[in-house]
């Protein structure tokens, strides 16, 4: 092999390619499935509680194997696990898109929930073996690839749902390409097992354990209604957009995938300017202001409910939301007195649950009322952010 290959900035460089590219199918992976969401309710013939229960199954299975990933990364290395996993994931997607009943569904969502969880932990984890060697924060930029793949992934859907292409051969041809990019990425990956960190100080060790006092835990709490605040408006666009905009505006299926390629695509947006704004105006304050623009822009299109506006209250909600889980976790692995990882692990879970309620809580008030009531839970969540980011840094660096 050539040594100008072989050179560190050039490791660095294609490892950060390679890692953007798990980002990017673990985003599309995901979306594509979503604009046949009202394909899926109506030939089951589910009704919106019965969907939201199935749909709740995918973010139930990344709560039970979340917790697992740690494991899988320190025995097979983060680039192994997040491409089998990116593989599991993309079956339990084709199965979805196969099912035949509500049980095949949610069997299949919950084995691909999983599936992500993993994913997401190991090449998170890989990112930040790419950062060290980078010796800046690139991070951010890897999640940013994750919406950008999420805004493809679900305009490939929506386009394939409009052309008439069943789902079950969509979701093959989605899981089959994606598994591919996936695979390609691994020769660019860093080699060898993950860094060890070990404390040599016995001394120092107690203060590295820390404790969960009352302070502690209602600052985490906080933290964990910032985080899921930002899940249950992602949830509500991924999970009920197409069917709100096709079924209760009556939104041809293409237009209905706007609304979560909306909220991805403004997600992106935030997503790129949120550093710079962290770093002018402070946490607290960025994230205030997109609970504000949550609160407003969703419960505006609400109100007044039309098809393009709402697309746009999607799309405001997904800007409002951009800095809230990032936020959430910096806030959390900050906590003074806590071993390094364990607020940021604690809150990584807990903000599943976001995803894990929303689904089934929205369907069973949209079957009681409607589905544009149980969609209140998208401003409800802005106000809640509005409330709780006091606990954030005020810090500024501009």
């Amino acid at each position: 092999m050539s040594t100008a290959l072989t050179e560190p900035g050039v490791i660095a460089r294609r490892a950060r390619i390679a890692v953007a590219v798990l980002f990017f199918t673990n985003g599309a992976l995901f979306a594509n499935l979503l604009p046949r969401y009202p394909e899926i309710k109506a030939d089951l013939g589910l009704s919106n509680a019965a969907f939201g229960s199935a749909v709740a199954a995918y973010p139930l299975g990344a709560l039970v194997a979340g917790l697992s990933a740690g494991v899988l990364i320190r025995r097979f290395r983060s680039s192994r696990v997040a491409i089998v996993a990116t593989w599991l994931a993309a079956a339990g997607f084709v199965a979805a898109g196969l099912a035949p009943a509500w049980i095949a569904l949610a069997g299949a969502l919950f084995v691909a929930g999983a599936m992500d969880s993993i994913t997401d932990v190991a090449q998170n984890s890989h990112g930040l073996r790419v950062q060290r060697l980078y010796g800046r924060s690139v991070l951010n930029s890897f999640h940013a690839v994750w919406s950008m793949g999420a805004v493809l992934g679900g305009a490939m859907g929506a386009g394939l749902a409009a052309l008439g292409l069943a789902t079950s051969t969509h979701m093959i041809v989605s899981g089959v390409l994606f598994s591919a990019m996936s695979a390609a990425s691994y020769r660019w990956l860093l080699p060898g097992a993950e860094p060890v960190e070990t404390v040599d100080d016995e001394e120092a060790a107690p203060a590295r354990r820390g404790s969960f006092g009352p302070a502690v835990v209602g600052l985490l709490l906080a933290l964990v209604v910032i985080a899921a605040g930002g899940a249950v408006v992602e949830d509500a666009g991924a999970s009920w957009a197409a069917i709100y905009l096709s079924g209760s505006l009556g939104a041809s299926t293409f237009v209905a995938g706007l609304g979560f390629i909306a909220l991805q695509g403004l997600q992106f947006v935030g997503r790129l300017l949120g550093d710079p704004l962290v770093d002018r105006f402070g946490q607290r304050a960025v994230a205030r202001a997109g609970g504000v623009v949550v609160l407003l822009g969703m419960g505006s299109a609400l109100l007044v409910p039309t098809v393009i506006g709402t697309i746009a209250g999607f799309g405001l909600a997904g800007l409002g939301i951009a800095t809230l889980i990032p936020a959430a976790m910096h806030g959390a692995d900050e906590i003074p007195g806590l071993a390094p990882g364990v607020g940021l692990t604690v809150v990584s879970w807990l903000l599943r649950v976001g995803f894990l309620a929303a689904p089934p809580i929205v369907g069973a008030v949209a079957d009681a009322t409607s589905l544009r009531a149980g969609l209140l839970v998208v401003p409800v969540a802005g106000m809640l952010v509005i409330l709780f980011s006091g606990v954030l840094s005020t810090q500024r660096r501009g």
